[in-house]
């Protein structure tokens, strides 16, 4: 794991030289080609260091940041074309990948949570130096002040852990539930899922979304929102006794929450927006599974986080491609895609497939999962699940048809299809998405 995170640290003073802006994207390319042969074969925890180590869940989620981030340069060539600081932009996001590594392979608790906050400082630096609107100042207010705060009490109970138990090792955590009591489960699990973010605490990710550079949201969507799951799969070791007492209540606010948050992406006329709303509505389904405290649900949680980081990610890419020709994210202008780029409507179809869950992509698999564990824990939730589920389609549909069918924006003249470097980008989001269900037994921990 050394290996890597020494390997990251060396990209940063090639950051410095604007002119290898491509050279650093090749090096990721190949720091995550080399991570892929790292995998762990025995399903527990390998490459064990005194501060790092890595086991299935840990491995699936650094590749995706890993990836995230090399498609997050390949997005923002703007930013090197336009002269828009781009050395200070390829720094802060090696940095970002560096907390990420950090985050997801650290072994303790509180190292744990030092990068999972040190995370927060490169994505504000994204929001606010390249935002677009004055109002990315708020935005990254909101996103700090939501996170910082609901994650203070957080460090309270891990320092509660470590005076209980002497440890904060995570594989040496299991069958330790016996601490109780409600002031401390909700300690544990509240800054989880503000950053997840659950229903009633989300408003600071449609706005942090809709200020944010395409490498903001790809990142935002693609890896931070799994923080909060993973974080949530890590500490309910140390809950398991105390956590059947108060499932039902996240479970019935995540899930009725996700429902109406499905019906304010159906009135959404910002592109950003409705994809920012529409990833409150799957963490929703993530945070039930999670919840249920199954084997199924835990499995099938995982397998939807990793399928909508890529999905989402490569839907936010379409929008900024949209954005860039058109100066606009709104779907009134946007409209009447297909006659002007239709090469690109293929992939606004691609993805938005796979955002409603079709076959064959990683998104039906972890869907069909949750709604079986979900089904299972209560049968009572099954109507909730089938409105879920139905507009989620429903808004997928109404994004794609409004922005491709009916007629062309009269301000516009003349329109790019699209360039090789977008093409590529849009692929590589696409192809891990539907080839990895090839490989269930690894993503579902059936072995």
């Amino acid at each position: 794991m050394l290996s890597f995170l020494c390997f990251l640290i060396f990209l940063i003073p090639l950051c410095l030289v604007s002119e290898l802006w491509w050279l650093v994207c090749s090096l990721l390319f190949f720091v995550s080609f080399l991570y892929f042969f790292s995998f762990p074969y025995f399903f527990c925890w390998g490459s064990l260091g005194y501060f790092f180590g890595c086991d299935l869940i840990s491995y699936g989620l650094i590749f995706l940041s890993l990836w995230i981030c090399v498609l997050m340069i390949l997005a923002s060539e703007s930013v090197f074309r336009l002269v828009y600081f781009p050395g200070f932009f390829l720094f802060v996001v090696i940095f970002l990948t560096i907390m990420l590594y950090c985050t997801f392979s650290s072994i303790s608790l509180l190292s744990f949570y030092i990068f999972f906050e040190s995370s927060l400082i490169p994505t504000l630096f994204l929001i606010l130096g390249w935002g677009y609107q004055p109002e990315r100042v708020q935005a990254g207010i909101y996103l700090l002040f939501y996170t910082l705060l609901a994650s203070l009490p957080l460090l309270v109970g891990i320092l509660f852990v470590y005076n209980c138990l002497c440890s904060l090792c995570l594989f040496l955590l299991c069958g330790s539930g016996f601490l109780s009591g409600g002031l401390f489960y909700v300690c544990m699990v509240f800054a989880f899922l503000v950053s997840m973010p659950m229903f009633m605490v989300h408003l600071w990710l449609p706005s942090a979304h809709v200020e944010a550079p395409v490498s903001g949201s790809m990142i935002l969507a693609g890896v931070l929102l799994k923080l909060g799951g993973y974080g949530l799969v890590r500490v309910f070791p140390v809950l398991f006794k105390f956590g059947f007492v108060f499932s039902f209540v996240w479970i019935s606010l995540s899930l009725v929450g996700g429902f109406f948050v499905s019906l304010f992406c159906m009135r959404q006329t910002d592109l950003s927006s409705l994809i920012a709303y529409s990833s409150v509505a799957h963490m929703s389904m993530v945070i039930g599974g999670i919840m249920t405290l199954s084997y199924w649900g835990m499995c099938s949680s995982y397998v939807l986080m990793v399928a909508h980081g890529l999905c989402s990610s490569g839907l936010f890419c379409l929008s900024n491609i949209s954005y860039e020709r058109f100066g606009s994210r709104s779907l009134l202008v946007n409209s009447g895609l297909m006659n002007l780029m239709p090469s690109m409507t293929m992939w606004w179809f691609l993805l938005s497939a796979c955002n409603m869950a079709a076959p064959p992509s990683l998104n039906l698999l972890g869907e069909i999962g949750l709604l079986s564990s979900l089904v299972s824990w209560s049968w009572l939730l099954m109507l909730v699940l089938v409105l879920l589920s139905f507009f989620s389609a429903a808004y997928t549909l109404y994004m794609y048809s409004y922005s491709q069918h009916g007629s062309i924006y009269s301000g516009l003249y003349t329109c790019s299809l699209g360039y090789a470097r977008e093409f590529l980008l849009l692929f590589l989001h696409w192809f891990p998405l539907n080839f990895i269900i090839l490989s269930v037994d690894v993503t579902v921990f059936w072995v």
